[in-house]
């Protein structure tokens, strides 16, 4: 079965209040519950996410608690394992729990993770990591792990969840236009160590599926290239002119200026042309874990 939406099925986020901590517990329960149905079944994570069209990473993560499932993660997993309506009857409560439930950024990125969280578009081209929206838990944790000054464990894990949350994007209905260019060399960086790395770029091969989304590699040998200026995100808030994010060492400007916003969209516009299609870049992707 082909994957469903590849990995990254998941609402809410683990929260520092009472009702953050109460959809985790919740979220753990019922992780726990999809697990001890697998091993009943006599499934590894990675058999059942490939017959509910699911990835492994997706599942482990859910079994966690990490990860909040769909309505329709519940009901197949619920048949699969012959659950007899137990995770099927837990969709209600989900559903209350992520509406109580808030997502911890760093204040620095609140604005704009709340427009990024109802846009119609997405462009983003990022030359120093793999963007957020297409990272696996275990990379985001190794890049917050890394951190200097270091992160306390909670706070990595709050970063953590909060980066998963916003994966939900790519998974609505209906759902935004996303496009994004990576560098190459940022793919060839085996970050978190070769299982992780190697995990990350079967997740975008994955993504680079979905109809919705458009995933670009810009070649490290290119004689020019429009994006020597920095990474940068273009984005469309529904009913609003098209706004441009920039960050770096966690210093951040939400740019609405028109013709600033303007210039950069051209720019964006020239990074993409000098990109291999979606086509051709997954085929790299694909090399690139071969390699790996």
């Amino acid at each position: 079965m082909e994957r469903k939406r590849a990995a990254m099925e998941l609402d809410g986020a683990i929260g520092g209040d009472d009702d953050s901590e109460e959809a985790t517990d919740l979220f753990r329960v019922i992780g726990r519950q999809v697990r001890l149905l697998r091993e009943r079944a006599g499934l590894t994570q990675r058999e059942l996410g490939d017959r509910l069209g699911y990835s492994e990473d997706l599942i482990r993560s859910l079994e966690r608690g990490r990860r909040t499932p769909q309505p329709d993660f519940l009901d197949a997993a619920d048949d699969l394992l012959e659950a007899s309506g137990l995770l099927r009857a837990t969709k209600e409560d989900v559903a209350r729990a992520k509406a109580r439930a808030r997502v911890k950024h760093p204040a620095w990125f609140k604005d704009y993770a709340k427009l990024e969280a109802d846009a119609v578009e997405v462009h983003e081209y990022g030359s120093h990591v793999v963007p957020g929206l297409l990272q696996t838990e275990a990379h985001a944790r190794a890049l917050f792990a890394m951190r200097k000054p270091l992160l306390d464990e909670a706070t990595i894990e709050q970063r953590v969840a909060a980066r998963l949350a916003r994966q939900e994007l790519l998974t609505r209905w209906p759902a935004p236009i996303v496009t994004c260019i990576i560098e190459e060399s940022v793919l060839r960086r085996p970050i978190g160590g070769d299982a992780v790395h190697k995990a990350q770029l079967e997740q975008l091969i994955d993504l680079g599926q979905l109809r919705s989304l458009e995933l670009q590699v810009m070649p490290t040998r290119r004689n020019e290239h429009a994006g020597m200026g920095g990474p940068f995100i273009l984005l469309a808030p529904k009913g609003r002119p098209q706004v441009a994010y920039l960050e770096v060492q966690n210093i951040s400007r939400l740019i609405t200026d028109p013709d600033e916003v303007r210039i950069l969209a051209a720019r964006y516009g020239s990074i993409r042309a000098q990109a291999p299609t979606p086509s051709e870049s997954l085929t790299v992707i694909k090399e690139l874990l071969r390699q790996a």
